[in-house]
């Protein structure tokens, strides 16, 4: 199995930073992408930022120039860097990883159970 722990949620005003990371364990060859989702309330989960292996990467336009995804490949952990927040980020943020467990095994896509983040104005 794999799990997925994310950390760094929380409240923060108009303009604030946060930093969010997922560390993902378990039995694992390879993840890539690794990603984060968001879900706002009455609004269906969306894509935030995902970032590959080698370390290319894709943004909601919302978050371009904003948010920034990096990724630790030797630790299995993805983070996302959120500056100037605004109070429509204000969502729970839910880790992707879409992981193979051997050379030859398809991949599996895991969530973790999402951290929420607050913006107030």
């Amino acid at each position: 199995q794999v799990q997925l722990v994310e950390s760094g949620g929380g409240l923060v005003q108009f303009g604030g930073s946060l930093r969010l990371s997922c560390a993902a364990s378990g039995n694992i060859f390879s993840i890539d992408p690794m990603g984060w989702y968001r879900q706002a309330p009455g609004k269906q989960r969306e894509l935030v930022a995902t970032i590959t292996s080698g370390g290319d990467t894709n943004y909601a336009d919302s978050v371009k120039g904003r948010f920034t995804i990096s990724r630790d490949n030797a630790k299995n952990t993805v983070y996302l860097q959120m500056n100037s927040l605004k109070p429509e980020d204000t969502a729970v943020y839910y880790c992707m990883c879409n992981v193979r467990r051997s050379y030859n095994s398809r991949s599996t896509t895991y969530w973790g159970r999402g951290t929420q983040v607050t913006v107030s104005s």
